[in-house]
């Protein structure tokens, strides 16, 4: 038996002998019997739920209650504390100025510094009251006729040109690129096409067309007043024009490509001694690829773009689709091919198909490179990647009868329809689509279900590896790389349906915005109406000014799988799946940062 603990001795202040710990104890507590005896059998046992019946005496509760007021008076006194620290310190900085001076000997040197930021600021604010107030007077620069003859309305309208021809020079830059081109002139022609309502534009335009033309540059600028067709109606216009019957082969630019002084001799040799070529093929090369997260994950779709698909097609089989700029075509193999034709969103593919029908072979120089740029905003990728993929799709049903019963051959015809068109325009979305975002999360819930390992986990990252591999340095980015392309199998896959069944978004040609990092500007207009080919042409048919607002959007549909990635995962956890659930929560959260817009940037 233990000794004997008087609890009253102890708050006398007498001496206590205490236990080692860990022995069974008993307590008594003898001098007031409304106390009862606690008996503790080992170490744990205090820590047992005390019962809910147990009453209190009133001298406890009235000590807990005195507890509990001194504690909320401690609150209150800590409150008042902060705020009449806070007030005294607003009356010592706004009120006496106290403390300001010192401040200011610190600085030092850094009140040049705060000067610059400040004239900046109010640089900026002038400059957007400058806009605004040009928008609401309805300044989007009115001329009647050519700069030449041409009156500025008013002062204002006089400031608003000089501000206008300051601010959005990417024309100036594309424009000086292809006048740069190191070709004799007389055997060189340049036409600037432009689809754009905006007279502002076309005005300056046509004067930078006017200075390299006094420079002695063939230099000629078409604007179409009957804009329909898009881009394949604006290179059909121009190339039906008579002066150029007497030119042998057309090189076309998009408005934020700039080519070397010598792409031309390294492109249009090698049409010398061979015939059956129509056309050569130049690769892109990205200025902003590294500039976020989203111009990474792109940089790698189109790495593999150009040197797998591209390159491999045109080695082995002289043939590849043509990516609508940075190349060099055989005008005789355009007519020979039916010219450019309107009935699709995607004129390049659908040329070199019909070219690849009639016998032309192609030729795809991976060492010739061209400047340009990616989408910097998810709201512009995503409409670029819906015309990708929609188009494709649209012209497969076109032209089916003609690759079945073209002379090519079998292989030939297999690679088409199989690989070109059904393989990354159609299979991989639905595969990707079906498997990851609706398949696997639902059997979560249906436990009779189960996947094999190597359709969810083996053959996914085997095609994400070979994909990553032809730019080595975005291998570090291969998980957000796997799931950000599965996010994308929604936009993908719906564009494929769309332009499958012929529906009403499958002909929507929406302008892709550049932030124009290539030529260090980037009005709003310049990639949708200056094309050194026809950028006007990606102009909408109405003829509207696109206005994008720089705020996120949300995407319904992708927080909607969001929704049943992230409860899945849940399930999986509660399941014990194990791979799975980490599989549907990062793939649940890419959702949600796709949905809220969350990814790229906001460029308006």
């Amino acid at each position: 038996m233990a000794p004997r603990l008087n609890f009253f001795e102890w708050w006398g202040r007498e001496t206590v002998v205490t236990q080692p710990k860990g022995t069974p104890v008993v307590v008594k507590m003898e001098a007031n019997p409304s106390f009862s005896i606690v008996e503790i059998d080992g170490p744990d046992a205090a820590f047992k739920p005390v019962q809910k019946n147990r009453l209190k005496n009133a001298k406890q509760v009235r000590w807990i209650l005195l507890l509990k007021a001194n504690r909320a008076a401690g609150s209150l006194a800590r409150l008042g504390a902060v705020l009449f620290s806070l007030l005294a310190t607003i009356k010592n900085r706004l009120i006496l100025r106290r403390g300001v001076a010192v401040a200011s000997e610190k600085l030092g040197k850094g009140k040049l510094m705060l000067a610059i930021i400040k004239l900046l600021l109010i640089t900026s604010v002038a400059t957007l009251v400058f806009e605004v107030f040009a928008h609401l007077k309805g300044l989007l620069l009115l001329y009647d006729v050519v700069p030449q003859t041409s009156e500025v309305r008013g002062l204002f309208q006089l400031v608003y040109v000089v501000w206008v021809g300051f601010s959005g020079a990417v024309y100036e830059l594309s424009i000086s690129a292809v006048c740069q081109l190191d070709w004799p002139k007389e055997r060189l022609l340049i036409q600037i096409l432009d689809d754009s309502n905006d007279e502002s534009i076309q005005w300056l335009i046509q004067s930078e067309v006017a200075k390299w033309s006094k420079k002695g540059i063939n230099i000629i600028y078409r604007h179409r007043l009957i804009r329909t067709g898009y881009k394949a109606g604006n290179l059909k216009s121009a190339m039906s024009c008579d002066y150029v019957k007497k030119y042998e082969f057309v090189a076309i630019f998009d408005a934020d490509f700039q080519p070397t002084p010598d792409f031309l001799k390294h492109t249009v040799p090698h049409f010398k001694g061979n015939p059956e070529l129509g056309l050569v093929q130049a690769r892109w090369a990205f200025v902003n690829k590294d500039e976020n997260l989203l111009t990474r994950l792109q940089n790698i779709n189109l790495c593999f773009h150009f040197e797998v698909e591209q390159q491999v097609n045109g080695t082995f089989l002289n043939f590849f689709g043509f990516n609508g700029t940075a190349g060099v075509w055989r005008i005789k193999a355009l007519e020979d091919s039916g010219g450019w034709l309107e009935r699709t969103t995607v004129e390049d593919m659908d040329i070199a198909v019909r070219a690849h029908l009639n016998g032309w072979k192609f030729i795809y120089l991976n060492d010739v490179k061209v400047l340009c740029e990616v989408p910097e905003s998810f709201e512009a990728y995503r409409k670029q990647q819906h015309r990708w993929h929609s188009g494709p799709m649209q012209l497969f049903r076109l032209c089916l009868p003609d690759v079945i019963n073209s002379k090519i051959s079998i292989w030939k015809k297999v690679n088409l329809i199989f690989l070109f068109f059904l393989l990354r325009k159609l299979i991989l979305p639905f595969y990707s689509f079906t498997l990851f975002c609706i398949v696997l999360p639902l059997t979560m819930f249906i436990p009779e279900i189960e996947l094999p390992m190597w359709v969810i986990c083996y053959i996914p990252v085997i095609m994400t590896f070979l994909s990553v591999l032809p730019s080595p340095k975005s291998i570090p980015f291969i998980a957000p790389y796997l799931l950000f392309e599965n996010t994308m199998s929604v936009t993908k896959f719906n564009a494929m349906i769309s332009g499958l069944f012929q529906l009403g978004s499958s002909y929507e040609w929406i302008v892709t915005k550049k932030a124009g990092r290539s030529s260090e500007s980037d009005s709003d207009s310049a990639d949708r109406e200056n094309d050194l080919s026809d950028p006007g042409s990606k102009e909408q048919d109405k003829g509207e000014t696109v206005i994008i607002k720089k705020s996120n959007k949300i995407y319904r549909k992708e927080l909607a799988l969001a929704f049943l990635l992230l409860t899945a995962s849940v399930r999986s956890l509660l399941s014990a799946h194990g791979l799975h659930f980490y599989f549907l929560l990062f793939q649940g959260l890419t959702f949600v940062l796709v949905g809220l817009d969350l990814i790229g940037e906001q460029i308006s």
